[in-house]
């Protein structure tokens, strides 16, 4: 299993891919990719936009491994994936493209909540998204289904997304400047927060079904969060959840994390998220190089 987070294939010491190697791939949408980038990663497509990267850099097994390899396997993973991310980052920033890192347990209502959100900005700003679970094409079906180009990444094993699997993707859906890119996570509150992606914010969804004490049970998470998104509000009437208790410990793990209560189905409070988006984007886009001539 693989030394930061437990997934992975059943290669015994799988190692890092390594960098600057020329990678082509031809798609059964029927166009053809021949970028130079730091990828060097085999993978199947599933089904027409869907990619199978398996456990992608973090599918380092343990077993029969001393403590001291382990250590530096782990050190070496992160490492890779720290040099994905700042490739990742500034791609997306030469071109103007502001990125989000949605992230959850699974059954948060993240994928609806970005239905909403797509649908309420997709008149406003050109959209892509790159779908991150261990199996399925559902959610990316979601999202296609609101008019915004998606590619779905099955990790297989893994449960998260790396720096190198979005690389990938962005490859794929090589959105135009001034778009905005949402990348949902694969559920889960413990792995994520270890990855970065490249991305301007990570953005923690928090269900109230889930319980308040959940900031302290998965601390790294919310720690790396810029922003926690309440999700489901329209249930709080109905449940033994204290909003108050959830907000203080998250700010005790986080002092600087925004909250927000929103619900995905009834839409309370998602226009203020739309404006943190808004104007954090604005932002992203004031600081982007200008474009190139031709």
């Amino acid at each position: 299993m693989c030394t930061v987070c437990g997934c992975g294939d059943d290669d015994a010491d799988r190692r890092p891919p390594e960098p600057a190697h020329r990678h082509a791939h031809d798609h059964a949408h029927g166009h053809h990719h021949d970028h130079e980038h730091g990828h060097d990663h085999d993978h199947a497509h599933a089904a027409e936009g869907t990619h199978d990267y398996g456990a992608g850099i973090a599918g380092v097994h343990v077993p029969g491994l001393s403590p001291e390899r382990i250590v530096r396997i782990e050190r070496d993973i992160l490492s890779k994936n720290a040099e994905y991310a700042g490739a990742n980052r500034a791609r997306l920033k030469q071109r103007g493209i502001f990125a989000l890192n949605l992230v959850s347990s699974p059954g948060s209502g993240k994928t609806s909540l970005l239905v909403r959100t797509i649908e309420s900005l997709v008149s406003r700003h050109p959209i892509v998204v790159i779908e991150g679970d261990q199996q399925t094409s559902n959610d990316a079906d979601r999202i296609r289904a609101t008019g915004a180009p998606a590619v779905q990444v099955n990790t297989g094993k893994g449960c998260h997304l790396d720096a190198h699997m979005v690389g990938h993707a962005l490859d794929e859906l090589d959105p135009v400047r001034g778009s905005l890119l949402f990348i949902e996570n694969v559920g889960n509150l413990v792995c994520p927060a270890a990855f970065d992606l490249g991305e301007a914010h990570k953005v923690v969804v928090l269900s109230v079904t889930e319980g308040e004490d959940k900031p302290l049970k998965y601390p790294d998470m919310f720690a790396a969060a810029d922003l926690m998104l309440l999700n489901k509000s329209d249930l709080l009437p109905y449940l033994d959840f204290d909003l108050s208790a959830c907000m203080a410990n998250a700010l005790r793990v986080n002092p600087g994390l925004q909250i927000l209560t929103v619900s995905a189905r009834t839409g309370e409070g998602v226009m203020a998220w739309l404006a943190w988006i808004e104007a954090n984007a604005a932002r992203a886009f004031a600081a982007a190089p200008p474009a190139r001539a031709g």
